[in-house]
Order: C-alpha cells, then structure tokens, then sequence
C-alpha cells in the first residue's frame, strides 16, 4: 500500500491588537526622554510660526553644561570657519552673530520656514562635528532645538542688532572690554561687529586674510529699514529682548 502524503497543517496565528482595537501603542524606550531632576525645557516644542522670506530671525542657541567656554580664542577660530562655510546655503544666510561662554546668538535671513530649519540644522551639525574634533569627544553639543524671533519692524531689527553685536556688555558692564573680550577698538572681537557697517561715526577694518564669515542682508528691514530708528554705539549696552 503506497505510503500516503502526509499533509502539512499550518496554524493561523492571531495577531496581538491594542485594547482599544487600533495599532500602535506605547513601546518601551519611545518617547521624548525625561530631564533630570529639576531641569526644563529651555525651548517649548510648539508648532513654529511662518516665516515670510521678508522677515530676519533672530536665533540663539545654548552649549550643553559642563563643555569648555566658547570665548577662547582657539574655539573661536573653529567657529569662524564654520559660519563662513555655511553663511549662504540653499535659501539661508547668516548675517550676524556673537559668541557668549555658553551660548550663541545669529541674525539670520531664510526664503521660507524649511531653508530656516535646514541652514540652523546644517550649521550647528557643521559645529559640532568641527568642536568635538577640537574637544577629542564625541555626542551632542546643544541642548535641544535652537530659540528664534522673527523681527517684523525696524525697531525690533535695530533692538537685535544691538543685543547681538553689543552682547557682551551684558555681561561684562558698558566699559571698553579686556584684550580677552574685546579688541582695542572697542568693539567685541567675539562677535561679526567689524563686518557691520552700521556703527554711528565708525567704520572698522576687518582683519586681513580672514574670509567673510557673514554674508550682506538682502531683506529691507535688515539692510536699510532699520537705520530709520539710529545707528548703533559700539558701546552701547543693548536692553533684553521680548
């Protein structure tokens, strides 16, 4: 009698659903991760308001505690070079900055809210990968996303020019700098003030066979508008901003 074929018999398994009928679920390790204990969130993640190529942005983003200083000669070399790599790329163009110890602060110009998102993400990427080879480490180098304000009138351009070129009198006091934080001239070396061409009855020279790392604005408000309402004092001591 001819052996018979033995029939495979496959098993239909059930597939585990959520309670609530539908797929997805909370997974274990998903999620935003939790701060430390007494820690916040510096900058809240809402929905960003758009941006009209018309407006600068004002941007600042923070250093993660426990890095060295970034006012240090050395360090800042690196980010010069940094920002004169990335000062206009694909719709974005960095204007202005200044570098605080643990902080820096840019005026910036973006044809829309992507250039904005990708020209801050592609230069702080350009950042810390240049620092952490200075550093001889390796992770993050910011603490989450960078803060902006957008600036839709002359006075609030003029207010950000201030506060960022003239930043470090926050810090240190309106009396002319140390070599450390400033140059002879009064100005903040620290900062894109010899590449400004808006100081009241001044006019300083950049330093000789060091590229641009900023670029000219294009919007109204950053290149004429503001000059409606004074042109700047290298001393003068900025106000906060909103």
């Amino acid at each position: 009698m001819a052996a018979r074929r033995r029939k495979d018999r496959s098993v239909q398994r059930e597939l585990p659903f959520h309670r609530n009928g539908r797929w997805g679920g909370a997974r274990p390790g998903s999620g935003r991760k939790p701060l430390p204990a007494g820690a916040r969130r510096s900058v809240p993640h809402r929905v960003r308001a758009k941006l009209a190529a018309r407006f600068p942005v004002h941007t600042t983003v923070r250093l993660r505690k426990g890095l060295p200083p970034l006012r240090n000669r050395k360090v800042y070399q690196v980010l010069r070079g940094c920002f004169a790599a990335a000062c206009a790329r694909d719709g974005f163009r960095v204007v202005h900055y200044s570098v605080q110890s643990t902080h820096l602060h840019f005026l910036v110009e973006a044809a829309d809210r992507k250039a904005l998102s990708r020209g801050m993400q592609g230069l702080l990427i350009r950042i810390a990968k240049a620092l952490n080879r200075l550093w001889h480490r390796k992770g993050s180098l910011f603490t989450e996303r960078f803060h902006e304000h957008i600036l839709r009138t002359p006075r609030e351009v003029r207010n950000a020019l201030a506060y960022v070129l003239n930043n470090v009198w926050r810090h240190v006091g309106s009396h002319l700098p140390s070599p450390r934080s400033g140059t002879p001239e009064g100005i903040d070396a620290f900062s894109s003030a010899y590449w400004f061409d808006g100081w009241r009855g001044r006019r300083f020279r950049p330093p000789a066979g060091v590229d641009p790392p900023v670029v000219r604005p294009r919007t109204w408000l950053l290149s004429t508008g503001w000059r409606r309402r004074g042109l700047l004092r290298p001393d003068e001591v900025p106000a906060g901003l909103a």
